[in-house]
């Protein structure tokens, strides 16, 4: 039987922490009037940071006196004494710590390799510093937007303004918000805004990051078109332009025609003209929004596999375009396994003597959906049928079974 005694084994590391006399490294932090000293031991450092390991080589110390001295200017004392904590005995309390601290401390933890205590500090903030977040939203946005192993708190950000992005939008703070987080929100599907207002404030956006280009459209030349146009060019394909009104496509779009590359304009145009959908970009609607035209709803797949498989309900080609005249089936939700309960005994009460139909089901903890259509639904309808063992089984040619992942 192992016997464990870590509570004096950290009870001595805190020891050596805080009044040690055999320190062999100076590390000083912070800048301006906001600095202090702290002595560590490399041995420490080196075992629990691989940033330490490299940085207290030898081919990269100075030492003072048989001292190693050390620089981390970009973090604060506040910031560090809370990292060498950490380091030395794997404690770290962030209850009374301000956002901002919190905060300095993930980047810290990001720059440190400190892996472990970045993880939980991304999870902190976004469980227990919500309201911060909220209040110090483009602080937090163009912070972690500096780092890629931020992705569980850049898609908190995200979610958060696709849910609320008008208070998002309308804020003073929109015109300064960073190019690659403005251009990962348009990418999303599940932004709630409408087209025409996206379109509104991407002009705005545009406007101000080019370069002496004043608001008033009037003065412009082909040189400022052009000059927009460049700012922009990666957000134009993005624009979900088939759902835009034809009033708005005329007042708000087809003045910026000249930023708009010649291929996308002529098919939306065409679109609006003949009813036929952009055959070179196709973009589905964004989610959340009431549509008009959208008559398949579901919690299981999202709009554009539905149209994939109205395309081959339809014997099309699965990137067919329907038009406005020409809509897509409509589908009525007779049963559900959430709704109705998961038996056959259910399942047959709801689906007999309903034609034709189009099972959905999801893969539990999995992105996979499976499914399947029959043109003549589940019950003896139908000409074509085989007899196996008193059993009648009926068929169609026109009956298909799929897998996805969503």
């Amino acid at each position: 039987m192992t016997s464990i005694f870590h509570s004096s084994l950290l009870k001595d590391l805190s020891l050596i922490l805080n009044d040690a006399d055999d320190y062999d490294v100076i590390i000083q932090v912070g800048e301006n009037q906001n600095t202090k000293e702290f002595r560590a031991h490399s041995v420490i450092l080196r075992a629990r940071s691989s940033y330490f390991k490299g940085a207290l080589s030898t081919n990269w110390i100075t030492k003072k006196n048989n001292m190693i001295m050390f620089n981390k200017p970009n973090i604060t004392p506040i910031v560090f004494e809370m990292i060498l904590k950490y380091i030395y005995i794997g404690e770290i309390n962030l209850a009374k710590q301000s956002g901002e601290n919190i905060l300095e401390l993930l980047v810290a933890a990001d720059e440190l390799l400190l892996e472990e205590l970045f993880d939980h500090v991304q999870d902190y903030l976004i469980e227990k510093q919500d309201n911060w977040i909220d209040k110090n939203f483009i602080l937090v946005l163009h912070t972690v937007f500096k780092f890629p192993s931020c992705k569980k708190l850049q898609d908190y950000c995200l979610d958060s303004i696709c849910e609320y992005p008008l208070q998002f939008f309308f804020s003073k703070n929109f015109l300064s918000i960073n190019e690659e987080i403005l251009l990962g929100l348009i990418k999303r599907d599940d932004l709630k805004i409408e087209e025409v207002t996206i379109w509104d404030y991407l002009i705005k956006w545009g406007i101000e990051q080019t370069p002496g280009l004043e608001s008033n459209r009037a003065k412009w030349n082909e040189e400022n078109y052009q000059a927009l146009k460049k700012i922009l060019n990666q957000f134009i394909p993005l624009i979900r332009f088939v759902e835009i009104s034809r009033a708005d496509f005329f007042d708000k779009v087809r003045p910026y025609k000249a930023i708009i590359p010649k291929h996308i304009f002529e098919e939306i145009e065409e679109f609006y003209f003949k009813d036929t959908l952009p055959k070179t970009i196709i973009l589905s609607p964004r989610t959340g929004l009431p549509d008009k035209k959208e008559s398949f709803k579901s919690n299981i797949i999202k709009p554009k596999l539905a149209n994939i498989i109205t395309n081959w309900i339809y014997n099309k080609d699965a990137k067919f375009n329907h038009t406005i005249k020409n809509p897509l089936y409509k589908f009525k939700l007779i049963y559900c396994g959430n709704r109705d309960g998961i038996s056959n005994n259910s399942f047959k009460n709801k689906c007999n003597g309903r034609v034709p139909s189009l099972v959905l089901i999801k893969a539990q903890k999995s992105n996979k959906i499976f499914g399947g259509y029959s043109s003549i639904g589940f019950n003896s309808l139908g000409d074509q049928c085989s007899i196996v063992n008193d059993v009648r089984y009926y068929y169609s040619s026109d009956n298909f079974i799929f897998s996805f992942e969503n």
